[in-house]
């Protein structure tokens, strides 16, 4: 694991000072459920590298568009931070190869798998993050993402979650509130179901691979209900 390891480093030219955060980062939780004596998986630092990625392209697209409107930045970098965005740069990483996976995730094609390799990439910004701070990570995103970033950028994906949060502030409307209903099937094979309400009341629901599919279906089904004409 450590050479496997220690060869990502000298690709990306970046030396962890904490290699566990690094493994931590490339560990799935169906890992972990067979190696009880195995390191943290990546779902926490997932998290944080979601959020780490939102500033650092936030920062970035605040710098670079400057004639953009907050709604049109807003849109660009939901096309930008959104699942098959992340998964084209983890292949052009090979960041499935180092993925540790239990063996029915591994049977399953798990390292194909773009949920998961999506949540890899960001779990390893967010280890990155935690070992060598904000820097950092905005000096990897500038080799590996922001590059790709034009004036001409079009959103990579219909995203029903931005359309429907312009769509409740435009007229006013009570706050929305994502839910994970339900979580199920094996971890190699995982389906979340989704929901979004607004002041006590059920918009809409979605299944989906992960939790952002299946918010993204959700927001999608709420949108039909509150604008079935689909006039902005």
């Amino acid at each position: 694991m450590k050479s496997d390891f220690s060869e990502l480093q000298r690709s990306l030219n970046i030396a962890f000072r904490r290699e566990k955060l690094l493994a931590q980062a490339f560990t799935h939780a169906s890992y972990v459920n067979e190696h009880r004596s195995a390191q943290e998986d990546n779902e926490r630092l997932e998290f944080l590298g979601d959020a780490v990625l939102e500033l650092a392209v936030s920062e970035f697209l605040y710098e670079q568009f400057r004639s953009y409107t907050e709604g049109e930045m807003t849109r660009l970098r939901a096309s930008i931070v959104c699942e098959p965005s992340l998964v084209k740069y983890a292949e052009a990483l090979d960041f499935g190869r180092y993925v540790l996976l239990g063996k029915g995730e591994e049977r399953a094609g798990g390292r194909e798998r773009p949920a998961l390799l999506a949540d890899v990439f960001e779990a390893f910004v967010g280890a990155l993050y935690l070992d060598q701070g904000f820097p950092a990570v905005r000096g990897f995103l500038q080799k590996v993402m922001f590059p790709d970033i034009t004036v001409e950028e079009k959103p990579r994906f219909t995203d029903f979650k931005t359309q429907l949060q312009e769509f409740v502030q435009q007229r006013a409307m009570p706050a929305l509130e994502y839910r994970i209903v339900e979580e199920r099937g094996p971890a190699h094979d995982r389906e979340f179901a989704a929901e979004v309400w607004m002041d006590g009341e059920r918009l809409g629901g979605g299944v989906g691979k992960s939790k952002k599919e299946a918010e993204q279906r959700a927001a999608s089904e709420a949108l039909s209900l509150l604008n079935p004409s689909g006039v902005t």
